[in-house]
Formats: C-alpha cells, structure tokens, sequence
C-alpha cells in the first residue's frame, strides 16, 4: 500500500480528481497502463492511489522536477490527459511538491 521511497530530498504530484461517472467505463483500463507506462519512466519512484466509486486521489513520486516533466510530456500520457480533459474528469487539481521530510508507521500484529 505504502511507497518505498528513498530519504528526502524527492518530489511529490498530487493528483486529486472527480469523476465524470456517465463517461468512465474505460477510466480504469487507461489508469492501469499509465502506473505501469510511469514505472518504465526515469525517476519514477512509485505512486499510492485511493479511489472511490467518484473520485480519487494518486499521489506519485518522482526524483527530480524534470523526471515530472518528462513524465508529463509523455506521448501516451499526453493522450490520456485529453481524454481525462473531454471525458473522464469533471474536475481535477495538480499540486507538485518538494518532499523535504516524511515518517512511516506500522502497527505491529501481536
């Protein structure tokens, strides 16, 4: 569930987004090919999404702020941002982050 991600300094996008419910069947599939298409990418560190049936959040993390911008201009990418624009989304917001500290906690079972 959680991302094993390096020590600080790294970046974070936040992607929060509404669905468009009458226009997401395929939604699904192309958020699938896009995790998979960003994990082939440079600096690509790993990504955590939360979904409900409405909207998600997904947060991914990058190396670099040209690792994200390269992961943004993607072809395939590009393609499935203007889809999200025309189609899936009735809303969205984008926040890009520097990650300068972060803490982890697991219950432990006993």
């Amino acid at each position: 569930m959680f991302t094993d991600v390096p020590q600080p300094p790294y970046y974070a996008v936040i992607f929060t987004s509404k669905l468009n419910l009458k226009k997401s069947a395929d939604y699904g599939k192309m958020a699938d090919e896009m995790i998979a298409l960003a994990e082939k990418q440079s600096g690509f560190l790993g990504a955590e999404s939360v979904r409900s049936a409405a909207a998600g959040i997904t947060v991914s993390y990058w190396q670099s702020e040209e690792d994200i911008l390269r992961w943004k201009n993607n072809p395939r990418h590009k393609i499935a941002q203007a889809k999200g624009k025309t189609a899936w989304y009735d809303a969205f917001s984008l926040h890009i982050c520097k990650v300068e500290h972060n803490r982890f906690f697991t219950k432990s079972k006993g």
